[in-house]
């Protein structure tokens, strides 16, 4: 079961994420956890996979947003970096980007699952 001690455990910056849910942590929890299942990160996946930048940067844009909102940090920044690299059509390893975000989604769910 996901907590604020686990989130803090992970970087995420807890007290800004729960002022923006009027300090309602069941409300900040639940909403961290459909943002877990935003169909936004299979639609990065899979632009990416297809080089379909304008698409990826829609998906890569909505997650920073959420993120952010949520104070997800070790997801919002590889998602904000991820976001104005595709802005700026940069050439750079999108999935390198990606693989970062990925990483923290995979730790995030861990810890959700955790007893």
């Amino acid at each position: 079961m996901l907590t604020t001690a686990k989130l803090k455990e992970y970087g995420a910056n807890v007290e800004e994420g729960l002022a923006r849910c009027m300090n309602n942590e069941g409300f900040y929890i639940r909403l961290i956890g459909m943002a877990l299942s935003d169909a936004n990160f299979g639609r990065l996946e899979t632009a990416l996979a297809e080089n379909d930048l304008d698409s990826a940067f829609e998906a890569a844009h909505a997650l920073k947003g959420v993120l952010g909102n949520l104070a997800l940090s070790p997801l919002f920044i590889p998602a904000s970096e991820l976001t104005e690299e595709l802005r700026g059509r940069t050439g750079a390893d999108y999935q390198s980007y990606y693989e970062r975000i990925r990483t923290a989604k995979d730790a995030l769910e861990k810890l959700s699952e955790e007893d």
